[in-house]
């Protein structure tokens, strides 16, 4: 994906990546995919208090600020996310002025204290300049949505048939209401009659996005 450094506009959709330094990997396991969710979740919205602040409060004074805080307005709308050893995917669309730009800067400064804290480690985690390009078609949107969650089986770490019970994408939140937890289905899903025709939409373009790695992957050899 190319960067397109053009101005990120309010109610526009964006498909975003970025990528840890010198490839290192940060989303290797379930606790570190619980950290980064939470986070994500958490930072969806203009918090006025960090996340390490609000873990601190008493039990009481959580429920009240997360009351609070519900209320208030969303920088962005996610659709889709991956999360890759060494990097991320969203599909985000921008509700605020400088929406997905505080979102991923609140997102990746508290993962890579987290990180760094666990692995005694200092730094920085995350390139500087993440990279985005605008969706143009409703077409594009959902053929992005698509290679996001297909992003494990190009890369074959996981086969289709494990993709439903997979948590580093959000592909499994489409099929299971009870496993959403911040995810917009319905901009997506208007586009299907069921959830077995989302499934064949992903399932068809396996091997197709496969072959396209490959052939990628030989000419940046090259």
């Amino acid at each position: 994906m190319t960067s397109k450094r053009l101005p990120l506009a309010i109610g526009e959709f964006y498909h975003v990546y970025n990528k840890s330094i010198a490839d290192e990997d940060i989303f290797y396991n379930l606790k570190y995919l619980n950290k980064i969710l939470e986070i994500v979740e958490y930072y969806r919205y203009d918090q006025r208090m960090k996340l390490s602040r609000f873990r601190r409060l008493r039990r009481s004074l959580q429920k009240d600020y997360l009351k609070d805080f519900k209320k208030s307005k969303l920088l962005i709308d996610i659709y889709s996310f991956s999360f890759m050893p060494n990097h991320f995917h969203f599909l985000l669309r921008q509700l605020e002025d400088n929406g997905i730009k505080k979102f991923l800067s609140n997102i990746q400064n508290s993962y890579a204290k987290c990180f760094n804290l666990i692995n005694n480690r200092d730094g920085s985690l995350f390139l500087n300049s993440f990279k985005y390009k605008k969706i143009n078609s409703e077409e594009v949107f959902i053929h992005v949505c698509r290679y996001i969650h297909l992003n494990s089986i190009t890369s074959h770490f996981i086969e289709f048939d494990q993709l439903k019970n997979y948590p580093f994408s959000s592909y499994s939140w489409y099929l299971n209401n009870n496993l959403n937890r911040f995810i917009n289905t319905g901009l997506v899903m208007n586009h299907f009659k069921s959830k077995e025709n989302f499934t064949k939409f992903h399932q068809d373009q396996v091997d197709y996005q496969r072959r396209l790695k490959k052939i990628n992957n030989l000419l940046l050899d090259g």
